[in-house]
């Protein structure tokens, strides 16, 4: 298992990889560790009459035998008890998680997991045609990683606030909310499944469900009619250009696409939702509507006035008088991480003076959504603020790090 929202990717579209790699993380069957509790055998039950497992007799009220989809009978099923109050039930939990550490079957692997990541689960599935080429499969997986990663980060995007276009704003927020998501292999470039942990990242997976939904009956609704109005009324659920910008990389190059969502047996259905949501599904065929849709909450995003605090790092103009343009990293007032802003000479002035002795600037202004909200127009109230001696040391090593940049962008300016 890969903590994989932090892969890097070169794929197009996808959303922007960290600066390094998380390594790959080895997995252990949940009783590895010495002194682990066995998971409760009613949500091993659950995962796996989930997976397709038959219960094939047992003694009634104390234990079931499970064999995995396809077996022609009993032999070499799971003795899986009915509950942990039996004096045996915990040895029978360690002999059938052995069991399936061992077992053959394509979904054993799965409940494991799922054991060990007690959590909602998230299975995408790309209908692709058989391919010639052997390299091919690496990266139609690639492909499918991709559109996951895009999918996991833009419900991400909207548990932390419904916008038809988030642009550059709650990414920082939203990735970190993602770190305990474990992908699968996926090894196919046709299956893939991501675990979403319920204690952090059920609030995603909710937002998904609503998203997903509602995404699909905006796609009909514009087949059927020709309107787009339905796409509006899909931002209230979470719909918005980053998800279709998410399920058009799912889709393109397959023959079709289905997204299905399993919560967790130990948990159970979060209020509001379905206890089973059924499949989303995708075709080629929808392609038009959400390209159209991406482009329409791209242009419909309004702009938002803010006032925000910024440290400058950068300073630009043509010429040694005049208006310039300043590059700031955001402190406080909005959600993006760095913001360009055209100040007139006097402002300039004020934030070159501010960067010298390593304050932060504030103002107001409109944050665009043109450029994705990182540029601020109709700077006004420009003004230095006053920070602790910790920031402001460390502001200022900052500047000293990049002394020859400044110099030279800085140059002409009036002392």
């Amino acid at each position: 298992m890969h903590r994989s929202m932090d892969e890097p990717t070169g794929a197009a579209g996808a959303p922007a990889a960290r600066s390094h790699p998380a390594p790959a993380r080895t997995w252990a069957p949940p009783l590895a560790e010495a002194g682990a509790q066995p998971p409760d055998p009613a949500v091993l039950g659950a995962l796996l009459l989930r997976h397709g497992w038959q219960r094939r007799g047992g003694a009634p009220g104390r234990y079931g035998r499970w064999t995995p989809p396809g077996a022609a009978d009993a032999a070499g099923g799971l003795l899986v008890p009915e509950s942990a109050a039996f004096p045996d039930s915990a040895e029978l939990m360690e002999e059938a998680l052995a069991a399936l550490a061992r077992s053959p079957a394509p979904s054993a692997r799965d409940i494991l997991v799922s054991l060990a990541v007690p959590g909602d689960e998230i299975r995408w599935r790309r209908e692709i045609p058989e391919s010639a080429a052997g390299a091919s499969g690496w990266t139609e997986a690639e492909e499918l990683r991709s559109a996951a990663r895009q999918i996991l980060l833009a419900g991400a995007l909207a548990a932390r606030g419904r916008a038809g276009y988030h642009g550059a704003r709650h990414r920082r927020k939203a990735r970190a909310a993602l770190d305990e998501v474990l992908l699968g292999p996926g090894a196919d470039g046709r299956a893939l499944t991501a675990y979403l942990p319920a204690a952090s990242g059920r609030a995603i997976a909710v937002r998904l469900c609503h998203a997903l939904h509602a995404t699909r009956e905006a796609v009909d609704y514009q087949r059927a009619t020709g309107s787009m109005d339905a796409f509006d009324s899909a931002v209230a659920a979470g719909a918005g250009r980053e998800l279709t910008e998410a399920l058009i990389t799912l889709v393109r190059g397959c023959e079709g696409a289905r997204v299905d969502l399993r919560w967790a047996p130990a948990a159970g259905a979060p209020d509001g939702c379905p206890a089973r949501p059924g499949p989303v599904e995708f075709s080629p065929g929808d392609l038009p509507a959400l390209r159209a849709a991406g482009a329409r909450y791209l242009r419909d995003e309004p702009a938002v006035r803010v006032r925000l605090t910024g440290a400058v790092v950068r300073l630009r103009r043509s010429g040694p008088r005049g208006a310039g343009i300043v590059r700031l990293r955001v402190l406080a007032g909005a959600e993006v991480g760095h913001v360009r802003a055209e100040l007139d000479e006097e402002a300039y002035r004020i934030a070159g003076h501010a960067h010298l002795v390593g304050l932060p600037l504030r103002l107001e202004g409109r944050l665009e959504s043109r450029g994705g909200f990182r540029r601020l127009t109709g700077a006004s109230q420009v003004a230095p603020v006053q920070v602790d001696e910790a920031e402001r040391d460390r502001l200022m090593k900052a500047l000293q790090e990049n002394v020859d940049f400044f110099e030279e962008a800085c140059a002409g300016e009036e002392s």
